[in-house]
């Protein structure tokens, strides 16, 4: 058994700050202390080459945790367009190359879309979050998702990703113009981690 300080003290498995603070802030009123990748030297870089965000989350969680001897709580997320056949879909951070910015992603997006019309352009963001004990071992999941559009053009500068392209459809407003508060109550990110959330109390 692992005491319960060892998994209060939860490695978050993203190399990405904007997304390591967000999910820093849904568990850290829970009283769990959460590090980035980005602040642990010894941290590796997993390749992610599953088939499924499933597969790529839980890559990310048990090689990380076997690598560092922590628990580590990863996810894989993504956007899928409907009339793109589910694309980007695993490939949504490398969707304009191994190394795009969120800029040409976005760019390529609206491209392969063209003149689809906005009442067409339905979309989902998908997150699928796995916990990791500190041997490797998968101890909970959750999946989740957010259902929107993809605008004809960026609007606001909040979030990351397709931020600015996703609509809400609901609040006639893309994720980058509503900003993180309402982002943290409707995201795909924020739904899974709160389903994981009772798994990871019921480990302390």
């Amino acid at each position: 058994m692992h005491r319960s300080a060892d998994i209060e003290n939860l490695v978050l498995g993203t190399h990405n700050r904007k997304k390591g603070a967000e999910l820093a802030e849904l568990v850290a009123p829970w009283g769990f202390r959460v590090t980035t990748l980005a602040e642990i030297a010894d941290a590796i870089e997993v390749v992610e080459d599953g088939d499924s965000f499933a597969a790529n989350a839980a890559l990310k969680a048990t090689q990380q945790a076997k690598r560092l001897g922590r628990w580590v709580l990863a996810e894989d997320s993504g956007l899928q367009v409907d009339a793109l056949d589910g694309r980007p879909g695993i490939y949504s951070a490398r969707f304009a190359g191994p190394a795009a910015t969120d800029d040409q992603n976005n760019r390529r997006l609206l491209d392969e879309l063209g003149d689809t019309p906005l009442p067409q352009r339905t979309a989902h963001y998908v997150c699928h979050a796995t916990l990791a004990d500190p041997a490797g071992a998968i101890r909970a999941e959750s999946h989740a998702i957010c259902r929107g559009r993809i605008r004809l053009e960026p609007a606001g500068t909040n979030g990351f990703g397709y931020d600015p392209l996703f609509e809400v459809v609901e609040y006639h407003r893309t994720f980058g113009e509503l900003g993180p508060t309402v982002k943290r109550t409707l995201s795909h990110r924020s739904r899974a981690l709160r389903a994981m959330l009772p798994k990871l109390l019921a480990l302390t």
